[in-house]
């Protein structure tokens, strides 16, 4: 019988009996994020961000601060969370060269006001414009996103705030309108790369419909488009109900005046008088089936154009008006109305007008490319995960610095995929880049004056990251 306090374990066999010491030498964990790192340079990021916070270096400072700050980026698009995760990088100097302390990250970030921020806004959309060209001249042009299994022309911009839940008081965290309490901030991502453009740091207690904020942040987003894309390429702008102010709407339209061929997707809710409208269609109209990502006729779900029935004051000329309704999946949140009806109803409305498009302006098509805004709730999810889920900071400039730099963070991943990856890494979400590609671990050997990166010749993904080398 054992004693006791022991626990007696059948041995299965089934694992190599190993022994652990600490005593190896060259070796290196973490060893895919030095593409990252690549990217950075070869989009001419860590040039760019050098030049925009080159006002910040320290007299005889050995840390250069766009370095510095991309070393941060790195350091999210990694999976770190804090500042000290920065440890993983400065101790491995043989493959990330000399990394900032602690303090002097914390000292940059203190530093960053909005004039640096708008420096390194400035900078981050001179690596874009690389990286598109680097894109355009390798593999012939950005990725399309499809709709109903047509392809939607141009860029696709999709504009979507979140809550981000702190656990301690910060400066500017306020109870939130979902009863939670933290920060509220406001994104644009490009659903045809998943680039983050740009994004907003708002307090808790901020609206989710304010105008003056989407408009910032879409402005902000434009910004980043290079101008041979900004100008003469079709711009569609999704975003929910949020989005959906008079005061934006008249904004998106106002920019065709400045050259942009921007139109809008957005939700409408749904009023007394957009209910009306829908009953008055469900007795009048002709409903037809909603389309599925592929073309398909989606089961249960049914379309309808409201454009006349629908009050239409204070919207541009020419904006169309569409209902979805569907039979509820179990779990979803209906209103009354939905409840009584037995249906969950969706509207939106947008200005596209019939045969502009591929789909030739139907509303089948038009609906299931506003349906396609809803995958920006995975950007935002797994922008959590890649820096902005937690903020490190009581002081709230330090976090909107923090902010931009995951933002960033966002960007190397999306450019490391369009430009370097194939298959499914291509549009792998960030957890599968580091699990397979940015966690590895290698040996470094240095021979014939050459300093090289040794991966395990049997992992799987081995060839993914040396049989490729950034554009240069």
């Amino acid at each position: 019988m054992p004693t006791e306090g022991t626990c007696r374990v059948k041995a299965t066999g089934t694992r190599p009996k190993i022994v652990v010491s600490a005593d190896g030498r060259g070796v290196v964990g973490h060893a895919g994020a030095r593409l990252l790192a690549d990217v950075a340079e070869v989009t001419g990021l860590t040039s760019a961000c050098g030049d925009a916070l080159a006002g910040l270096r320290q007299r005889r400072g050995v840390h250069d601060p766009g370095r510095v700050a991309v070393d941060i980026a790195v350091m999210l698009a990694d999976g770190g969370e804090a500042i000290s995760d920065l440890a993983v990088l400065r101790d491995q100097t043989q493959l990330f060269g000399p990394v900032a302390s602690d303090p002097t990250a914390w000292r940059l970030l203190s530093d960053m006001d909005s004039a640096v921020l708008s420096r390194l806004h400035a900078a981050r959309a001179q690596a874009r414009e690389l990286a598109w060209a680097q894109r355009a001249e390798t593999r012939g042009g950005l990725p399309r996103v499809t709709a109903a299994g047509l392809p939607v022309p141009g860029l696709v911009l999709d504009l979507d705030a979140s809550i981000v839940i702190c656990h301690s008081e910060k400066e500017s965290a306020a109870p939130t309108w979902k009863h939670t309490f933290g920060f509220h901030p406001l994104f644009c991502f490009l659903d045809n790369t998943r680039e983050a453009l740009a994004g907003m740091l708002r307090e808790g207690r901020a609206g989710s419909n304010t105008t003056a904020d989407h408009i910032t942040v879409l402005d902000d987003s434009l910004n980043q488009i290079p101008d041979t894309h900004r100008h003469g390429t079709p711009i569609l702008i999704r975003s929910d109900s949020a989005g959906c102010t008079h005061g934006l709407l008249a904004h998106i339209r106002d920019l065709r005046t400045r050259g942009l061929d921007t139109r809008f997707s957005v939700g409408v809710a749904i009023t007394e008088p957009i209910r009306q409208a829908i009953l008055s269609a469900k007795q009048h109209s002709e409903w037809v089936p909603a389309l599925d990502g592929n073309g398909e006729p989606r089961d249960g779900a049914e379309i309808c154009e409201l454009t006349g029935l629908a009050p239409d004051d204070g919207f541009p000329a020419g904006t169309r008006f569409i209902v979805r309704r569907e039979r509820p999946h179990p779990g979803a949140q209906l209103s009354l109305f939905d409840t009584i009806e037995g249906m969950r109803h969706q509207v939106l409305a947008t200005d596209t007008p019939p045969g502009a498009t591929a789909g030739g302006g139907s509303i089948q098509y038009l609906e299931a490319r506003h349906h396609g805004h809803a995958r920006v709730e995975d950007r935002i999810r797994t922008g959590k995960d890649t820096g902005f889920g937690r903020f490190p900071s009581r002081v709230f400039a330090i976090n909107a610095a923090w902010l931009q730099l995951a933002l960033t963070a966002i960007d190397l991943l999306a450019w490391t995929q369009m430009l370097l990856l194939d298959d499914d890494l291509a549009a792998a979400e960030p957890k599968k880049l580091r699990y397979r590609l940015l966690h590895v671990a290698a040996r470094i050997t240095r021979t014939a004056r050459q300093t090289r990166l040794r991966i395990a010749e049997h992992w799987p993904w081995a060839r993914r990251l040396w049989r490729r080398t950034p554009v240069r």
